[in-house]
């Protein structure tokens, strides 16, 4: 077995003002506007440090979750100028650690350029942690839809956020598993010109749409991948059964839609469990040892021995991804069943869900 340990930093941020509290339990005295405007001055910051990652080869990892004290909303106002200046000077902190990748975690892996810009900017390799995200999302979904019973070919599938980064790879993966595919986003010529290539791809039936909720009615499995801060999907939009993998954060799908509707399965996309005995250092809202796909990219390149910038921009290749999924089940990551809004759900509550699902179906 090899003995050695490797050095990774992945940036995170609050996505909303109550995050502080997680890091300092103070915050929770502090008005929610006052505690935006704080973070928005300080400076990227050591948020944790992180131990215990230990490849099934033998190498571990250790890294440091580097902290930008800016909220999902402050980020979406903000210059991206402005934003890759702060990213760039949490690649300095991770370099002056010791860190031999970056990863950009929740939005600031959207902002701009998808990485691109803070890549030139350093010398320190980033990474997106986007080829990993996509390829768990299409893994975990296929399997969901199996526990629901519905065999692939017969699934209409419906990508919500399909032109960004992570959407329309994953509408490209899912092609070549389902029945036919519907894309959603605002742009008609983005949308338009993705629907084209995946045809020439695989052949697949694919349609396109602006209209969420046209769209989401009609889905027997949903991806949800859209970059909207605001929740997209309500319970009324959903069809008995459907099957949904919501890889948003913040999340696209509405927290009523589990309060409401036991008929449908909904799941957070990229929940991964990372080898080892890991210890993060803080809360960030999972059990010990369950990590999202974003950051376990970080830490698989880094395990692996790879720092050189990885997933970086808009256009993900098939070839990327693979590849990633590949290095994954060789290190011993895999998904972490299935879970939403912090807790697991069981096989119990699955079978409850397809039968509320038949149930309903029936009296329809």
């Amino acid at each position: 077995m090899v003995s050695e340990t490797r050095r990774f930093a992945f940036v995170v941020h609050p996505l909303v003002a109550r995050d502080f509290v997680r890091k300092y339990p103070v915050a929770r005295l502090v008005p929610d506007s006052l505690l935006e405007r704080i973070g928005g001055w300080m400076k990227p910051l050591v948020a944790s440090h992180i131990t215990g990652v230990r490849s099934t080869t033998g190498v571990e990892a250790e890294g440091w979750f580097i902290g930008l004290p800016m909220t999902s909303a402050l980020l979406l106002r903000t210059d991206p100028e402005v934003i890759y200046r702060k990213l760039v000077a949490c690649g300095h902190l991770a370099e002056s650690l010791g860190a031999g990748i970056m990863g950009l975690g929740a939005y600031t892996k959207v902002i701009g350029d998808r990485g691109v810009t803070v890549a030139e900017r350093l010398e320190l390799p980033v990474t997106t942690g986007n080829s990993y995200t996509a390829a768990t999302a299409v893994e975990s979904s296929m399997l969901a839809a199996q526990e629901m019973g519905k065999a692939p070919g017969d699934l209409h599938a419906v990508v919500v956020g399909a032109t960004g980064s992570i959407g329309a790879v994953c509408s490209r993966i899912l092609a070549r598993h389902v029945g036919s595919l519907l894309l959603v986003a605002r742009n008609h010529d983005l949308l338009n010109g993705l629907a084209d290539r995946i045809r020439a791809e695989s052949g697949t039936d694919v349609g396109v749409t602006t209209d969420v909720h046209f769209a989401v009615r009609q889905a027997d499995l949903l991806v949800a991948v859209s970059g909207s801060p605001e929740g997209l999907i309500e319970p009324e939009d959903l069809r008995p059964g459907a099957v949904v993998c919501d890889v948003a954060r913040p999340r696209n799908v509405s927290r009523k839609v589990c309060e409401r509707r036991d008929d449908v399965l909904v799941f957070d996309g990229g929940v991964i469990k990372i080898p080892g005995e890991p210890d993060f250092g803080i809360d960030f809202g999972f059990p010990p040892g369950l990590g999202e796909a974003c950051m376990a990219e970080t830490m698989l390149l880094a395990l692996e021995g790879r720092f050189e910038d990885y997933t970086l921009g808009r256009d993900l290749s098939y070839e990327q991804v693979d590849e990633i999924a590949a290095m994954a089940r060789r290190h011993g990551f895999s998904i972490a069943g299935f879970r939403r809004f912090e807790r697991a759900i069981s096989p119990e509550e699955i079978a409850s869900i397809r039968g509320a699902a038949a149930k309903r179906a029936t009296v329809a």
